[in-house]
């Protein structure tokens, strides 16, 4: 594929990854939020398993790595699911997306605590502050805190960008040295959150389901694209880019969030929450160290100069 196609991927990457939050806001008027989440799971396994049956990928027989796979479909997409599909009941699509931007930065914070090679440095240091910073300022804090709903709800997305930050430590540590099929790994999450949220359902979402037109085609964009089709898009971003460079979609998933949830839901947006937004979004760039002007070197070679 072209470098065209490529960047195109990549749009609708950032374009799908920020709507997610808008289509768990749709889900929310007719679905729980364990409903919601089962729906994600369920639908992104099944387009995950039409690209495998299509590509004729074998599943592989490694009984070790189904059982790494299983942690990670918990922390990776049930606890996460759950606790996004929750918090937006309490807090607007918008606010959610920005909150999910903060998952590079604690992801980095898990690694240095759990992995020896990813100690802090000093840049990592200044980006972890800056993106606390971001957080104080999103919720509010010279305000005082007010143990209500909307306050829970936040933290339960900081609490899903933890688990989002344990599972891709957990990945790296256990899941990528044995070379499994990326495509075949995201099936193993989606499918075994499938199994482990259809179990759960019935127990803490018992409620009636209201299915309406609006209700429904979130949730085949939520799972068949933002869950599923998205984890193909991002493996060949990454393949084409590399991973430093495909992770700056990042930066754009909150602005196509917060932009859909002000067109769309006609949702009320304060001022210090795109301020903390541009705080979280420097803090990953200082954590890379990205914020330093760089010396002029020698031209690079074409592809290695194309910028998630």
């Amino acid at each position: 594929m072209g470098r065209f196609g490529i960047a195109a991927r990549f749009a609708l990457l950032a374009t799908v990854w920020g709507a997610s939050f808008l289509f768990i806001k749709v889900g929310l008027t007719g679905l729980s939020p364990a409903q919601v989440a089962l729906a994600r799971a369920g639908f992104g396994a099944l387009a995950l398993l039409t690209v495998l049956l299509v590509r004729r990928r074998p599943l592989p027989r490694d009984p070790v790595l189904w059982g790494h796979l299983a942690v990670v479909a918990v922390l990776l997409c049930v606890f996460p699911f759950l606790l996004f599909s929750w918090a937006e009941q309490y807090i607007s699509s918008g606010l959610a997306s920005i909150f999910n931007a903060t998952t590079p930065l604690i992801t980095m914070l898990v690694a240095a605590a759990a992995l020896r090679a990813e100690r802090l440095t000093t840049p990592r240091i200044t980006g972890l502050l800056l993106g606390f910073l971001g957080v104080l300022t999103i919720v509010g804090v010279w305000r005082g805190i007010d143990i209500s709903h909307e306050l829970t709800a936040q933290l339960a997305c900081l609490g899903a960008t933890t688990c989002y930050g344990c599972s891709f430590v957990y990945m790296r540590r256990f899941v990528s040295p044995r070379g499994a099929d990326p495509v075949t790994i995201a099936f193993g999450q989606t499918g075994f959150a499938t199994v482990v949220l259809g179990l759960l359902v019935p127990v803490v979402a018992p409620t009636p389901v209201h299915l309406t037109v609006p209700v429904v085609l979130s949730m085949l964009a939520l799972g068949v694209f933002g869950t599923g089709i998205a984890y193909v898009w991002n493996a060949s971003i990454i393949a084409a880019w590399g991973a430093a460079n495909a992770s700056a979609v990042t930066y754009l998933t909150p602005v196509v969030g917060v932009l859909l949830g002000v067109v769309v839901l006609d949702e009320p947006l304060s001022w210090n929450q795109p301020v903390g937004a541009v705080l979280v979004v420097l803090g990953i760039l200082a954590a890379h160290d990205r914020l330093r002007p760089r010396p002029k070197t020698v031209a690079e070679p074409e592809h290695t100069a194309a910028g998630r």
